[in-house]
C-alpha cells in the first residue's frame, strides 16, 4: 500500500484502499483471463492442425478401391475392405460384451453396495482397470487365451476390447445412477414398485443419456486401440471372419503401414486414420440426435 493511502484518514483512505484493491482484483482477473485464452487458443491450433493434416493426407488417399478391396503387396492397388470389417466386428463385439458387464457392476455399486467393503473393493478394482494401459491388457489376455490355446483369435481381440469396455461403463453407470434423487426412488417404492423395477423403470430411463454417453465414450477409446489387438487379433492380410483365426483391424493396419517404406501403403493409413476419425465423430452425433430430449 503507497504512502500516500497511508497518509489518509477515515472513508477518504478506505475508498483509497477499495480502489487499489479494486484495480489489482481487475489487473489479477485479467492476466489470469489472458492465460485462459491463449491456452484456449493453443489447444484448438493443434487440435486444427491434427484435423487439417488428417484430412490433407486421409481425403488424397480415399478411394473406391479403400472400401471394396482387401490388404495387398505394396504396389497392388489394395484397399481396406478386410481391416474396416475386422475393426467394426470387434469393436461392436467387445461392446456388446463388456457393456452389459460395466452396466450390472456399475448399478451394483450404484444402488447396493455404496458403502459397503465389498463395493469399496470393486470400485477401487474397476478404478484401477480403468487407467491401466492398454497393452497391459493386451497382454493379460494373451497369457490366457492366446498362448493357451496356441494361436492368435479374433475372439482374443475382442475380449481384450470388452476389458476395455467394462471400467468406463461401470465409472459412467455409477455416476449417472448416482445423480438421481432418493426422492424419485422412495416415490416409486412408495407405491409399491420393487427394487429392481424401480431401477430399470425409473433409474435407468432418467439416466439414459448418461449412461448411452459412456458406452459411446468405451467404443470411442477401444475403436482406436492397437496395443490390444497386437497381442490378440494380431492382424490378418487376407479376407477373413473366422473369429477363431487372426482377424485384420484398421488400428493394426494403420500401425504397420504408417511405418513401412511403401508410398501407397502410407496413404493407406491416413485413409484409415481419416476413416476412424470420421466413424467415431458419426457415432457421437447420432447418438446425440436419437437421445436428445423431445417434447
Amino acid at each position: 500500500m503507497s504512502a500516500a493511502a497511508l497518509s489518509l484518514t477515515g472513508p477518504a483512505r478506505d475508498a483509497r484502499v477499495a480502489g487499489l484493491l479494486s484495480r489489482r482484483r481487475k489487473l489479477v482477473d485479467g492476466l489470469v483471463k489472458l492465460l485462459c485464452i491463449a491456452a484456449t487458443a493453443m489447444g484448438l491450433a493443434l487440435l486444427a492442425s491434427i484435423l487439417f493434416t488428417l484430412l490433407f493426407r486421409g481425403v488424397s488417399a480415399l478411394g473406391l478401391h479403400v472400401f471394396t478391396d482387401i490388404t495387398r503387396p505394396p504396389g497392388s492397388n489394395g484397399g481396406l475392405l478386410n481391416a474396416i470389417v475386422g475393426s467394426l466386428v470387434q469393436t461392436m463385439v467387445g461392446a456388446a460384451i463388456g457393456t452389459p458387464i460395466g452396466l450390472m457392476v456399475g448399478t451394483y455399486l450404484s444402488e447396493y453396495a455404496r458403502t459397503s467393503a465389498l463395493g469399496n473393493a470393486v470400485r477401487f478394482v474397476s478404478d484401477v482397470l480403468l487407467s491401466a494401459p492398454s497393452i497391459l491388457i493386451g497382454l493379460f489376455v494373451y497369457t490366457i487365451l492366446v498362448e493357451p490355446f496356441g494361436g492368435f483369435s479374433g475372439i482374443a481381440g475382442c475380449v481384450a476390447l470388452a476389458v476395455i469396455v467394462v471400467p468406463i461403463v461401470v465409472r459412467t453407470t455409477e455416476d449417472m445412477l448416482r445423480l438421481i434423487p432418493t426422492e424419485l426412488r422412495e416415490a416409486a417404492v412408495a407405491v409399491g414398485a420393487p427394487k429392481w423395477r424401480v431401477i430399470v423403470l425409473i433409474c435407468y430411463r432418467a439416466a439414459l443419456d448418461g449412461i448411452a454417453t459412456g458406452v459411446l465414450l468405451a467404443v470411442a477409446r477401444v475403436a482406436g486401440e492397437t496395443a490390444p489387438l497386437l497381442f490378440t487379433s494380431l492382424g490378418n492380410l487376407n479376407w477373413s471372419l473366422s473369429m477363431t483365426q487372426p482377424m485384420s483391424s484398421l488400428p493394426v493396419t494403420i500401425y504397420q503401414y504408417a511405418g513401412s517404406a511403401f508410398d501407397d501403403w502410407v496413404d493407406l493409413a491416413w485413409a484409415g486414420a481419416l476413416l476412424i476419425t470420421f466413424g467415431v465423430l458419426a457415432l457421437n452425433i447420432v447418438a446425440r440426435v436419437v437421445l436428445r430430449p423431445r417434447a
